[in-house]
């Protein structure tokens, strides 16, 4: 009897702390870099956007349509293909990209078709609701004159416990009028990752 009561005791107890050996979160700067993976990740996303977009506004094309057109040039940000192996969030990579656009303060961003079509729902719905000195008008939408175009590629090297993962993001300019390609762009990011052996 006595054995069972200490093994019913040690089973609880065994219980016990297994139950309270939960995880541990803590909230972090969201600019501090963390790779806990090797996978592409936000800050990833983030410094490629910016050094990216900010080497394309170096380029003569905008110097050259401000000339030309009088005018900053409209910008739209398309689809930008995931050819990677893995699960990448391009929605959010096309943010990080349209921000450093506008944040640029010499391009205009027009908004994509899946955000268009909710701003035409909007539009629509003034024309019955909205008075007739706030609603807008249809027709009046602002033309994108380029639209920059991307793919993300990935390569893995493996051996062993040592991983080399090696990814390159290529972006497309075009004028959309004549389809002719006014910047291209290549950024590369190359990690090393490595599993150090389990000591208990």
């Amino acid at each position: 009897m006595r054995t069972l009561l200490i093994l019913a005791l040690a089973l609880a107890s065994f219980a016990l702390i297994s139950c309270s050996g939960g995880k541990k979160v803590s909230r972090i700067d969201v600019e501090e870099t963390v790779d806990l993976s090797g996978n592409w990740n936000d800050t990833d996303s983030r410094l490629v956007a910016d050094e990216m977009i900010g080497d394309a506004l170096s380029k003569p094309w905008l110097t050259n349509f401000v000339r030309d057109a009088g005018k900053d040039p409209a910008v739209i940000v398309g689809a930008m293909r995931n050819l990677s192996d893995e699960h990448i969030a391009t929605g959010t990579f096309v943010g990080d990209i349209e921000r450093a656009f506008v944040n640029s303060g010499t391009v205009r961003v027009v908004a994509s078709k899946d955000e268009r079509e909710g701003v035409r729902e909007e539009r629509e719905d003034q024309q019955a609701n909205a008075s007739l000195e706030t609603m807008k008008e249809f027709g009046m939408e602002l033309g994108a004159d380029y639209m920059l175009l991307g793919e993300i590629n990935k390569i893995v090297d493996q051996e062993g416990k040592e991983k080399v993962a090696y990814y390159q993001v290529d972006l497309t300019l075009s004028h959309v009028q004549t389809n002719e390609k006014v910047w291209i762009g290549q950024k590369k990011i190359k990690k090393y990752i490595a599993r150090k052996n389990y000591k208990p």
